[in-house]
C-alpha cells in the first residue's frame, strides 16, 4: 500500500538503458526508473546504489532529499534510508527497496532488485520481547525486531481501542475528512500476525522486573527477557464545571477523532488551548466547515516554543482561514451550548474540544520501582533497568548533556527503533529531535530541541512563506524552525547529528 501523497511517478532518464557515469555526481541524488519503478540512484564514497524513489512513510519525493551519513533523508518528515541496505530510520517504518547497478561501457544500467546488504553482526535473541503500548514506539520496536534478525515471540500489548493508529493524522488529514479512515492506521493486527507479532487488547496492570513478568487486566501473565514500556501520555481534560458533558472531547485516540468529526456539522466549535494540537485541530475542523474560536490563557499562540513573532504569524494564518481567537483568557464553565469565559464572554459551542497538554502515563513503571523524574529516567540506550526499556512520550534520556522528555511523534518512532536494535546487543546512532505541524497550507519543520531560548533569529520573510528561524540560548543554536526550506531543516538534522557546529552554523547564516 502506498502512502497517501505518493510520488511514484516515473519521470527522468531511464536508468535500466543507463546513463553516462559522470552525469552521476557525489552526493547528489538522480531521479530516474528501470522496470516501471521511480527509483533514485546516488554516488556515496564512491559507492553507487539505487533505492526506490518513494518515501515509505508519506510518500515524499527522495530526490529532492539529501545524501548524509550513508543514507537518503526525505524532505518532507525526515525519514531516511540506509543506502545499502534500504532499511528505515524513522518516522518511516518500512524500507525502500533497493536494485543491482551495474557499470559497464561507461554507463551506469540498474539491473533488478536485490535484498540489499545484510548485516553480518551477531544478534541476540530473547526468547520472549514484550511491548506495553501500541503506539508508534511499540509498533517501530516490533517490526524493527523482525527486520533485524530477532526470532523469538513478540507481543505487544494494547490498552487501545482499535488496531494501532498513525497519530498525527488524528488531528490532520483524518480528521479534516481528505483521508479515508484506512490511512489513520499505523498497521493492523493482520499486517503484524503476518509478521509474527501478537496484539493482545488487555491492558497491563503490572510489571515485575525481578521475575521478569507483566500482568494484564484479565488476570492472564506475560514472561518476558526484554520488555519495553511504550505507555505513551494521556490527554489533559480540564477540572471545569461542565467538563463531562456528551459535547466535550480530548484528542488522542481514533475514536476521539471520530467523534469530533462527526459533532463537528452540529454547529461553533470552541477549542480550549491554543496549542500544536488545539491549532491543528483548528485547520481541520475549518475544512469541514466549522466555525472555530481558540481559547487560551498566552497573548500568542505558541509562543513559548516558536516565539512571538512566529506565534503572530501562525494566527494570521488560521484568521486568514477564518479562525477566531479569544486569547489572554481561561475558561471557568462549559454548558450545553457555551463555553464561559473568566471576564464573564459566553462562547457558543456545540463541540468543544480541550488541547492543552498530555501528561505522561509513568503510573506502570512507577509502580514498578523503576525510576521516576517527570517521566521514566534512561540511559543513553534508553534502558530504565536490567532487561526493561522505555520509550516515546514517557523516556526521559540523555540529549546533548540534558536530560530530556519530547511528546513528537518522529521522537517515539526512532525511540521504538533504537531499542529494538538494543534489545539485539546493538548501539543505535544519537537522532536529533525532529517534528512537523501543519496549519491550513503552512507547515512547520523543527528541527533540535530548546526547552529555552535567548532569541529567535528570522531568516527569510515569513509572511512569503519561505523562512526559517534559528533558537540560541548562551549562543549555542538548540533548534531551528523551518518554513519552505525543507532541505534546509535536513542539512540542520545531519549536522546536528554529526556534532559539526562549523556546518550547522554555516546551513543557517
Amino acid at each position: 500500500m502506498l502512502p497517501m501523497g505518493s510520488t511514484a511517478e516515473l519521470s527522468g532518464p531511464d536508468l535500466s538503458a543507463g546513463i553516462a557515469d559522470a552525469d552521476l555526481l557525489e552526493g547528489t541524488p538522480l531521479l530516474g526508473h528501470a522496470g516501471g519503478e521511480a527509483i533514485v540512484l546516488v554516488r556515496d564514497g564512491g559507492n553507487i546504489h539505487a533505492l526506490g524513489a518513494t518515501c515509505t512513510h508519506y510518500g515524499g519525493p527522495l530526490a529532492e532529499g539529501i545524501v548524509s551519513g550513508g543514507s537518503i533523508r526525505c524532505p518532507w518528515h525526515h525519514a531516511c534510508f540506509d543506502l545499502a541496505t534500504g532499511t528505515a530510520h524513522g518516522p518511516a517504518l518500512a524500507p525502500v527497496a533497493c536494485y543491482d547497478v551495474a557499470l559497464e561501457g561507461g554507463k551506469l544500467r540498474v539491473g533488478g532488485r536485490n535484498k540489499g546488504e545484510v548485516s553480518a553482526a551477531a544478534v541476540l535473541s530473547p526468547a520472549s520481547v514484550v511491548i506495553i503500548g501500541a503506539g508508534a514506539a511499540g509498533i517501530a520496536c516490533a517490526e524493527t525486531l523482525r527486520q533485524e534478525g530477532h526470532k523469538g515471540a513478540i507481543t505487544i500489548v494494547s490498552a487501545e481501542g482499535s488496531d494501532p493508529v498513525d497519530r498525527p493524522n488524528l488531528s490532520k488529514d483524518f480528521l479534516a475528512g481528505t483521508a479515508p479512515e484506512e490511512w489513520a492506521y499505523l498497521r493492523t493486527a493482520d499486517a503484524l500476525a503476518g509478521i509474527g507479532v501478537d496484539l493482545v487488547v488487555d491492558p497491563a496492570t503490572a510489571i515485575d522486573p525481578k521475575e521478569r513478568t507483566v500482568t494484564l487486566r484479565s488476570g492472564r501473565e506475560l514472561s518476558y527477557d526484554a520488555v519495553l514500556l511504550a505507555t505513551g501520555a494521556e490527554a489533559i481534560r480540564l477540572p471545569l464545571e461542565g467538563a463531562d458533558l456528551p459535547h466535550i472531547h480530548t484528542l488522542r485516540t481514533l475514536s476521539d477523532s471520530k467523534a469530533i468529526a462527526a459533532q463537528a456539522k452540529n454547529g461553533p466549535v470552541v477549542i480550549i488551548g491554543a496549542s500544536f494540537i488545539g491549532l491543528e485541530a483548528a485547520a481541520a475542523l475549518r475544512v469541514r466547515g466549522a466555525g472555530v474560536t481558540v481559547v487560551g490563557p498566552e497573548t500568542v499562540p505558541l509562543e513559548r516554543v516558536l516565539g512571538a513573532d512566529v506565534g503572530t504569524f501562525i494566527r494570521s494564518v488560521h484568521e486568514d482561514k477564518g479562525v477566531k481567537f479569544k486569547l489572554g483568557r481561561k475558561p471557568v464553565k462549559i454548558t450545553p451550548d457555551a463555553v464561559i469565559l473568566d471576564d464573564g464572554t459566553s462562547l457558543p459551542a456545540a463541540l468543544v474540544v480541550m488541547g492543552v497538554g498530555v501528561k505522561p502515563r509513568t503510573d506502570l513503571a512507577a509502580a514498578a520501582g523503576l525510576p521516576i523524574d517527570r517521566g521514566v529516567l534512561v540511559d543513553a540506550q534508553l534502558r530504565a533497568a536490567p532487561g526493561v526499556w522505555a520509550a516515546g512520550d514517557i523516556a526521559r534520556f540523555p540529549w546533548y548533556g540534558e536530560l530530556v522528555r519530547i511528546e513528537h511523534w518522529q521522537v517515539a518512532v526512532r525511540h521504538g527503533q533504537a531499542v529494538a536494535r538494543s534489545i539485539l546487543g546493538r548501539v543505535g546512532r544519537p537522532d536529533v529531535p525532529f517534528f512537523w505541524s501543519q496549519h491550513h497550507d503552512v507547515t512547520l519543520g523543527y528541527v533540535g530541541h530548546a526547552e529555552a531560548f535567548d532569541k529567535a533569529e528570522i531568516h527569510g520573510e515569513l509572511s512569503m512563506r519561505d523562512a526559517h528561524v534559528v533558537y540560541r540560548q548562551d549562543a549555542t543554536i538548540k533548534a531551528v524552525m523551518t518554513i519552505g526550506r525543507d532541505k534546509l531543516a535536513l542539512e540542520v538534522e545531519a549536522a546536528m547529528e554529526r556534532g559539526d557546529i562549523a556546518a550547522l552554523s554555516a546551513a543557517v547564516a
